[in-house]
C-alpha cells in the first residue's frame, strides 16, 4: 500500500490578524451556548450512531480564526452564506495546556478573542466543531501522559466554548501512536458529555485509508469509543492520471468499502458516517488543482451519496491571491487560482445530505 500523503496545512505558522476586528470582539468574553439542541441519550456502544445525520452541521468550512488573515465572521457569513465552522488548531503550548496553534500566548482557557468568534458565529444562527491537532505542532495526546490528563484538557476546551462537536485531526507521526491513550480519553468524553458528536480526519492514500488509519479505528472500536464521523482528506495523494473529480470520488469509494469490513455495514450507513473534506485551488501536490468546477462536481457526489458532511480546507484561502506579492505554492491565505471571494464556501454551502 503507497505510504500516506499528509496535507501540510499551508502557512499554518504565519499569523496575520485582523486587529480592528480583534479589538470589537475582545469584549465579547463569554461563550453562548448554541441554539440547537443536541441532547441525545448517553451512548456506550463502540460503533457511530445510526444513521449519523446532523442536519445542522452538514457542510462545515475549516477556518483559522487567528491565523492567514482571517475574514471577518460578519463578512463571511454575510457574503457566502457560511455559519458551520471547523475551528483550527488546538494544540499543546507546554504541560498539556490548550492553545489556539499551540501558542503560549493563546492558551484556551484565557481566550477571548476566539470566543467572540464562536458567539458571533452563533448569534448568526450558526455552530462550531473544534479541531485538535493538524499536520504541525505538538498535539495533547502526544504529551498529556495519561488517558485522564488528556481528555481533562479536551473537556476544558469542550467547557470553554460549549461544544457539542470535537475533531480529532491526527496527523503525520501522532496519526497511530498513543492510541490506548487517545482512545481512552475520547471513551470519557463521551461518557461525560452525552450527545458529544466526534470526527476522526484521516489523511488519505490513492486506494483510500492507510494503514494508520484503519488502525486508529480498530483501535476506537476495541477501546469502546465511538467515532462518529470519519472525516477523510480527500486531496494530497497525488493525481496520478484522470481528472481530480475522478480521482477524489475514487478515493472516497474505496474508503467506503473499507468503512463496510471495518464496521460491518452496508453502503449507505458507511456513506451516512463520512465526511468528504477538500482543498479549493492549490493543494500541497502539485499534480493536484481543485477548480470551482471540481468542487461543484464532488457537491453532485456527495449530494447522490448522501455523506454526512462535506467540509473543506480552507475558509481563509477562499480568495484570489495578489499578484503583486510572492505566494507559496498552497498559500496559507488565498487559492492561487482565479475566483472571487467565497466561491468554494458558496459551494460547500449547498450541500444538504
Amino acid at each position: 500500500m503507497p505510504a500516506p500523503r499528509s496535507s501540510t496545512r499551508p502557512a499554518h505558522r504565519s499569523p496575520t490578524r485582523l486587529a480592528a476586528a480583534a479589538v470589537i470582539l475582545a469584549a465579547l468574553t463569554t461563550v453562548t451556548a448554541p441554539t440547537a439542541t443536541a441532547t441525545a441519550s448517553p451512548r456506550r456502544d463502540t460503533a457511530p450512531r445510526t444513521p449519523a445525520t446532523d442536519a445542522t452541521f452538514q457542510h462545515p468550512a475549516y477556518f483559522m480564526p487567528l491565523d492567514n488573515n482571517p475574514q471577518a465572521i460578519s463578512d463571511i457569513v454575510a457574503d457566502s452564506g457560511e455559519k458551520e465552522f471547523l475551528l483550527a488548531f488546538v494544540l499543546d503550548s507546554g504541560g498539556c495546556t490548550p492553545a489556539w496553534d499551540g501558542d503560549s500566548t493563546h492558551p484556551v482557557a484565557a481566550d477571548t478573542q476566539v470566543a467572540a468568534e464562536v458567539n458571533a458565529i452563533r448569534a448568526a444562527g450558526g455552530d462550531v466543531s473544534v479541531s485538535f491537532g493538524g499536520y504541525n505542532g505538538t498535539e495533547l495526546g502526544a504529551t498529556c501522559g495519561s488517558s485522564t490528563a488528556l481528555a481533562a484538557a479536551y473537556q476544558q476546551v469542550v467547557d470553554k466554548y460549549k461544544l457539542t462537536r470535537i475533531d480529532l485531526d491526527w496527523e503525520g507521526d501522532d496519526l497511530d501512536a498513543n492510541m490506548a491513550v487517545r482512545w481512552g480519553a475520547i471513551k470519557t468524553l463521551e461518557q461525560d458529555n452525552p450527545g458529544l458528536s466526534v470526527s476522526l480526519t484521516i489523511p488519505m492514500t490513492t486506494v483510500g485509508l492507510p494503514d494508520t488509519g484503519k488502525d486508529e479505528i480498530r483501535q476506537a472500536i476495541a477501546d469502546g469509543a465511538r467515532i462518529d464521523t470519519v472525516n477523510i482528506m480527500d486531496f494530497d495523494f497525488g493525481l496520478t492520471s484522470g481528472t481530480e473529480t475522478e480521482a477524489a470520488e475514487t478515493v472516497a469509494d474505496d474508503v467506503n468499502t473499507q468503512l463496510q469490513s471495518l464496521y460491518g455495514w452496508d453502503a449507505a450507513t458507511a456513506w451516512a458516517h463520512t465526511s468528504i473534506q477538500l482543498m479549493n485551488g492549490h493543494t500541497d501536490q502539485p499534480s493536484e488543482l481543485f477548480t470551482q468546477d471540481t468542487f461543484n462536481s464532488l457537491l453532485a457526489f456527495a449530494q447522490s451519496n448522501h455523506v454526512a458532511q462535506l467540509s473543506y480546507w480552507d475558509l481563509n484561502r477562499d480568495r484570489a491571491c495578489d499578484p503583486g506579492v510572492p505566494h507559496n505554492w498552497a498559500d496559507g491565505a488565498c487559492s492561487s487560482v482565479d475566483q472571487d471571494p467565497f466561491d468554494f464556501t458558496k459551494i460547500i454551502t449547498k450541500y444538504t445530505g
